[in-house]
C-alpha cells in the first residue's frame, strides 16, 4: 500500500528526449495556448475539435463508462447530476474505451512512438478488470470552456489495499487517467512527465470518490494540472495531487 506522501516522476528512458518536446513546433502550438487561463475567457476551437474527435457518435466500441447493476446508489445519484448537466452543452459525458488508441488520433507522437495497442488482450491499464463492480468502476464529465473534469470513481474489492479500503495505486491511477484526459481535450496534452500526490485519507471500497481536476496553466508546452478527490459530501479529503503534461501538436487535415 501507498504511503501517505508520494511523488511519482515519469522516467522515459530512451524518450528522454521528450522534455525538451522535439519535433514540435513552438509556433504552431505556443501562440495558440500560452496564456494562462482564467475561467470565463474564450479558448481556442481545437477543443471542440478534440472532443468531437474523442466522442465519436458512430462506434462500434463499448463504452464502459455507463451505469452498471454494481453502481451504488450513490454513484448512481451523482452520474445523474452529472448527465442532467450535459443537456445544455456546458459538460461533455467522455466515453471510455478499452484503448485509448482511437483517443488520440489526429495528434502527432514525438520522438518514434508508435500507437501498438492493436492486439486483443491489449487493454487501458483502469479498464484491465473487466468483470463489472470488481476493479475500476467510473466515468469522467468534461467542461471544455472551463477546461475541468469531474471523475465518478468506485473502487471495486480487486483495488484493496489495506483490508476494506482502496489501494492507494489505484486512486493514484484514476488521478493520472482523468489528467490524462482533461489535458488531451484541453490543449492537446499526452503524455505525464510528471505526478505528485499527497494522501489524506483512504476510500473505503465501494463507496464513491468524486475526483475535481483543473487546468492551472500552460505554458512551454507543458500543460499544469491539479486535482482534489474527496467524498461526495466534501467532508472527507483523500487526496491532492498535481501532475504536468507535455503539449503536442494537432496533425494538419488533409
Amino acid at each position: 500500500m501507498m504511503s501517505r506522501g508520494m511523488r511519482l516522476v515519469l522516467r522515459f528512458g530512451p524518450f528522454k528526449g521528450l522534455l525538451r518536446a522535439p519535433n514540435l513546433s513552438p509556433q504552431s502550438v505556443l501562440h495558440r495556448h500560452t496564456p494562462r487561463l482564467v475561467p470565463g475567457t474564450s479558448f481556442s476551437s481545437s477543443t471542440d475539435t478534440l472532443v468531437s474527435r474523442f466522442c465519436p457518435k458512430n462506434t462500434d466500441l463499448k463504452d464502459y463508462a455507463f451505469p452498471n447493476a454494481s453502481w451504488s446508489p450513490e454513484m448512481m445519484r451523482l452520474y445523474e447530476e452529472l448527465l442532467e448537466k450535459t443537456k445544455n452543452g456546458d459538460w461533455v459525458k467522455l466515453p471510455s474505451f478499452k484503448s485509448n488508441r482511437d483517443h488520440i488520433k489526429g495528434l502527432k507522437l514525438p520522438g518514434g512512438f508508435i500507437s501498438a495497442s492493436d492486439k486483443e488482450d491489449y487493454h487501458i491499464f483502469t479498464r484491465c478488470i473487466l468483470k463489472e463492480g470488481k476493479g475500476f468502476e467510473y466515468v469522467i464529465f468534461f467542461h471544455p470552456s472551463k477546461k475541468k473534469s469531474i471523475c465518478l470513481f468506485q473502487p471495486g474489492p480487486n483495488l484493496e489495499g489495506a483490508p476494506g479500503f482502496a489501494h492507494g495505486g489505484s486512486l493514484a491511477a484514476l488521478m493520472d487517467e482523468t489528467f490524462s484526459k482533461t489535458a488531451y481535450l484541453s490543449g492537446q496534452g499526452l503524455f505525464t512527465l510528471s505526478l505528485n500526490i499527497k494522501f489524506k485519507n483512504l476510500i473505503p471500497v465501494g463507496s464513491v470518490a468524486l475526483l475535481k481536476v483543473e487546468v492551472e496553466k500552460i505554458e512551454d508546452q507543458k500543460i499544469f494540472l491539479s486535482c482534489i478527490a474527496q467524498s461526495p459530501d466534501e467532508q472527507v479529503l483523500f487526496a491532492k495531487a498535481s501532475g504536468v503534461f507535455l503539449q503536442l501538436e494537432l496533425e494538419e487535415e488533409e
